[in-house]
């Protein structure tokens, strides 16, 4: 047994990288065995744990999983899988800290809307939304129990979500002039940061995670 699963992890870390290459100037910021380039902090629970080639956030845990490199400009792509009620958030541009990072640098939702225990949340709490900044538009997110597809482009000041490939948000932080909003987060005029996720103590799952420098 431990020889097979020695294999299967072999094999998925070659797969992981091979799609990685596959497109043209991605790498891969998962490696599908390993947390090994991600930074923990503040966990709770198991926090992230690595299962059959994926990174899950189990039920009752969470902490901020952060990229250990910092990027500026760049294109993200990744899969995830929500259950329902699920709740997380990708942070991007953020610093490496324990903090409330939806406000210290950016959190983009990952959330499963059709729950009903958030029927009357914000529409800038809902999947892709800029967290009380922009909100995303609805309809594409898959029922939950199925893998999404999701590219973050970020460039200069201007953030790009699509979503199983309808664009959901097409925001340029430039156009938040609100003095009260712009004191509340200072993220948005941050130029470069790390990527993660944000666990809310929800079950989420992640995979086929790559980056594109654009910088």
């Amino acid at each position: 047994m431990r020889w097979a699963s020695l294999i299967l992890m072999s094999t998925l870390h070659a797969a992981t990288l091979s799609a990685a290459s596959a497109e043209e100037g991605f790498e891969p910021l998962f490696d599908g065995v390993s947390l090994d380039g991600w930074v923990l902090l503040g966990q709770h629970g198991d926090g992230y744990v690595v299962r059959d080639g994926k990174i899950v956030c189990p039920r009752g845990s969470g902490g901020n999983l952060l990229s250990a490199s910092e990027y500026s400009d760049f294109v993200l792509r990744f899969e995830f899988k929500l259950e329902s009620g699920s709740n997380n958030g990708l942070c991007i541009r953020c610093p490496l800290a324990w903090r409330n990072l939806a406000y210290d640098g950016n959190e983009l939702q990952i959330i499963d809307n059709s729950a009903s225990r958030y029927a009357q949340i914000k529409p800038w709490q809902k999947h892709g939304s800029l967290y009380n900044v922009a909100p995303a538009k609805t309809g594409a997110l898959k029922p939950a129990g199925e893998w999404n597809s999701q590219e973050v482009t970020v460039r200069g000041s201007e953030i790009r979500v699509v979503l199983n490939g309808k664009t959901i948000l097409d925001f340029d932080t430039r156009e938040v002039r609100d003095r009260p909003t712009l004191a509340r987060h200072p993220g948005l005029r941050r130029a470069r940061g790390h990527v993660g996720f944000l666990g809310h103590n929800e079950p989420v799952e992640f995979r086929s995670i790559r980056i594109k420098p654009l910088q």
